[in-house]
């Protein structure tokens, strides 16, 4: 380090250290939290000492230069918000005591983080959860949960849509299934019905739970097409609790959960056929936006496959 970047350096610890024993002493913030304080204005002068700009004489362009370093070393919009607002609070401080005239970092944000993607099992990973079967488990529960998988995964109903369907359809229904015509009847956001098609392996499901369930358990005031054993609807949170249970007997190492399913439901149609529109339609979106997400995990699906196939993918 230059003899101009040690003099910098130094007087940025001081004024770092004044600070931090501020929010030790008159704030009275835990300890741990001044201590990620202090990592954020040891970087903050670290910054500085690089530029050879003294802490008091930062402008709003260096703070954007680093926020822009720090993006492109890979930090995370969230990562870089919270350090920001360590030294915004730093600055605050110092026009308090009257050392700068303004905030440099006043105007200045994040990066905007990116979306995260819907999570969806692989191809496989589904076969793999809905081909499972289960010898030790009860047949009544087997039958049950395999039908849920099967619906949830061959429909794309959300867990919301699935609990509320019925046995027949009726005047209350909320939703049901059509065993002849292989169709689900179902009632989505914003009470709009939609009809969904069901696969042969999902009705084959349905039927050996149909034929399992005890047609006579709650008849009188139940009609919920999957119950507990007191014949009682199944609650949503029971539904995430059998299915993430299930998943671990599958032998699948991620956690899975009936929207993951629904995720997977949309993005293995659309690896196949592309059509958004329909896969629009099947979902319920009310909006295209909502759906082309999952073209962003078919791309990925494409990405994986180009780079383990084509023999130019991989630098030999």
């Amino acid at each position: 380090m230059s003899s101009a970047a040690h003099e910098v350096a130094s007087v940025g610890a001081h004024l770092t250290e004044a600070y931090l024993e501020h929010v030790r002493v008159e704030k009275r913030l835990a300890a741990r939290t001044v201590e990620l304080y202090s990592l954020d204005l040891q970087k903050l002068t670290d910054y500085a000492a690089q530029a050879k700009v003294d802490l008091l004489a930062v402008q709003n362009s260096h703070i954007r230069r680093w926020v822009a370093q720090m993006h492109g070393a890979g930090r995370s919009g969230r990562g870089i918000a919270l350090i920001l607002s360590g030294w915004r609070g730093f600055y605050t401080w110092l026009g308090r005591q009257g050392l700068v005239a303004s905030n440099p970092v006043q105007d200045v944000r994040a990066p905007k983080a990116g979306k995260p993607l819907p999570k969806a099992l692989s191809v496989d990973q589904a076969v793999q959860l809905a081909s499972f079967q289960s010898d030790s488990l009860d047949p009544w529960l087997e039958a049950r949960d395999a039908a849920i998988v099967e619906l949830l995964y061959g429909a794309g109903l959300r867990v919301g849509e699935l609990t509320g369907l019925d046995v027949l359809a009726g005047a209350g229904a909320r939703g049901w299934i059509d065993l002849q015509a292989a169709e689900a009847h179902v009632l989505g956001k914003g009470a709009k019905r939609r009809t969904v098609p069901v696969g042969a392996k999902a009705l084959a499901a349905l039927q050996h739970w149909l034929a399992l369930r005890d047609p006579t358990v709650g008849q009188a005031e139940q009609r919920a097409l999957f119950i507990g054993r007191n014949g009682t609807r199944l609650s949503a949170q029971s539904i995430w609790q059998r299915l993430r249970r299930r998943g671990l007997q599958a032998g699948l190492a991620t956690p899975v959960h009936p929207h993951m399913l629904r995720h997977s439901f949309a993005s293995h149609l659309l690896q196949s056929s592309s059509d958004l529109r329909g896969v629009q339609e099947l979902l319920g979106h009310a909006s295209i936006t909502t759906t082309q997400v999952y073209t962003r995990l078919d791309f990925q699906h494409l990405a994986k496959a180009y780079d383990a196939a084509h023999p130019r993918a991989k630098i030999k």
